[in-house]
């Protein structure tokens, strides 16, 4: 049951992915501003939407884990912060490439790229600090502590471009003020749902792994203590 839903969502995924890049590339007209590289914020916005609903469903299962102390919801919780960390990789180096076109610089250090570097940094750090922590409650804790933390990031990101007096680059939010031309819409939401399916998939499989891997480390332990 659990492969089928893993392939379902991927294939599914996959092919949405495939119908939205020949809608983005093909069908939907060039920015008589920006030209092509426009095309590029159909990839960028939708991996950092995706990139904030897995570390939502991190944040949750953190905090399962700190009121049941199951280490079911650890192993989610890893799962989701490796999947939204690639999409945040994702969304930081398309960004990259566009600001590179647009502003003529790869960086800028404004608000909005600076604090999606902080929320980046932030769950990579959390990925690197579990292999240095041996004992396995302890381990989930401070996991689960710092995924917390570090979802108090996300608000300030997505505000970053509404805060007066703030230096930022970016253009101002189109999304919700209805500013995005009817044409954009479906690449948008077409491009979210892929990632998402896709992220699932992955998701699910690295749940996998972690639970078999803990359940391999148990097993060590009980042989060690014969």
């Amino acid at each position: 049951m659990r492969e089928k839903t893993v392939y379902s969502l991927g294939i599914l995924g996959t092919l949405l992915l495939i119908w939205n890049f020949y809608s983005i590339f093909d069908r939907i007209p060039t920015d008589a501003q920006q030209g092509d590289i426009y095309r590029i914020i159909f990839i960028h916005v939708p991996a950092a939407m995706t990139a904030f609903t897995f570390y939502g469903v991190a944040v949750f299962a953190s905090i399962a884990f700190l009121i049941t102390k199951n280490f079911d919801w650890d192993s989610m919780a890893v799962s989701a912060v490796e999947v939204g960390t690639m999409f945040t990789l994702v969304n930081l180096a398309t960004g990259s490439i566009w600001a590179r076109v647009i502003w003529g610089i790869w960086w800028a250090w404004d608000a909005r790229m600076t604090t999606q570097l902080m929320l980046f940094l932030l769950y990579l750090g959390y990925l690197l600090m579990r292999p240095a922590v041996t004992e396995a409650t302890q381990r989930a804790t401070m996991s689960a502590i710092l995924a917390i933390f570090a979802a108090a990031d996300i608000p300030i990101v997505v505000m970053a471009i509404r805060l007066h007096n703030v230096r930022t680059q970016h253009p101002g939010p189109v999304l919700e003020t209805g500013g995005l031309a009817p044409i954009y819409w479906p690449p948008f939401l077409t491009g979210i749902v892929s990632f998402i399916l896709l992220g699932s998939a992955m998701m699910l499989v690295r749940l996998h792994q972690e639970t078999k891997s803990r359940e391999i480390g148990s097993l060590r332990q009980e042989l060690h203590a014969i």
